[in-house]
């Protein structure tokens, strides 16, 4: 298996380090995306934040009740927890759904929408255990961009793109669920 480079905290996520027009993978969750999937996040396990950021993920879902580790190791590297609860660099996407997969645990991952159609995706899912299941957000996740931990001039929070929670090992009540802007949190 060829070695993939560590990911770890904000400089791991971007190909260089602030450079005008590098490639920058830093998109922080908001908190509103969390509380749309928290009744579906198992509360009797053990979370485990896979993609430390700036942190503040780990902390909200802490905050909403969860037993959660959220810590700045590498993903490629480690096991941790019983659930695999993140918002994982998109630029890594196959290299996190393979590592996922050989995890075998129980994930809910935020990634773009038409991945679902990828060829990655269907072989690594397709004769699994368990299908991989599907929640759609209510409306689009706007995430917060952060080129060397900052929010760079003039950004505005707007994603141009749709995202699903893509589920596996959770047991939603139906392979797609619709989220509703009203979801409780508790």
């Amino acid at each position: 298996m060829k070695k993939i480079k560590p990911i770890t905290t904000m400089d791991i996520w971007r190909s260089s380090k602030g450079d005008k027009g590098s490639k920058h993978d830093d998109y922080m969750t908001p908190d509103y995306a969390w509380d749309w999937i928290r009744p579906y996040i198992p509360a009797d396990k053990k979370i485990w934040e896979a993609f430390y950021g700036d942190g503040k993920s780990g902390q909200y879902l802490a905050s909403l009740g969860l037993n959660v580790v959220h810590e700045d190791v590498d993903f490629f590297e480690n096991d941790l927890g019983e659930v695999i609860v993140s918002n994982p660099p998109f630029s890594k996407k196959k290299e996190v759904y393979t590592r996922l997969r050989e995890l075998d645990k129980p994930f809910i991952m935020i990634s773009p929408s038409g991945m679902i159609n990828t060829k990655y995706i269907q072989k690594l899912f397709r004769d699994a255990d368990s299908p991989l299941q599907i929640a759609i957000p209510p409306k689009r996740i706007n995430f917060t961009k952060l080129v060397d931990g900052k929010v760079p001039e003039g950004w505005s929070n707007r994603c141009s793109f749709d995202c699903f929670y893509y589920c596996y090992k959770i047991g939603l009540p139906r392979d797609i669920i619709w989220l509703s802007l009203d979801t409780p949190t508790n």
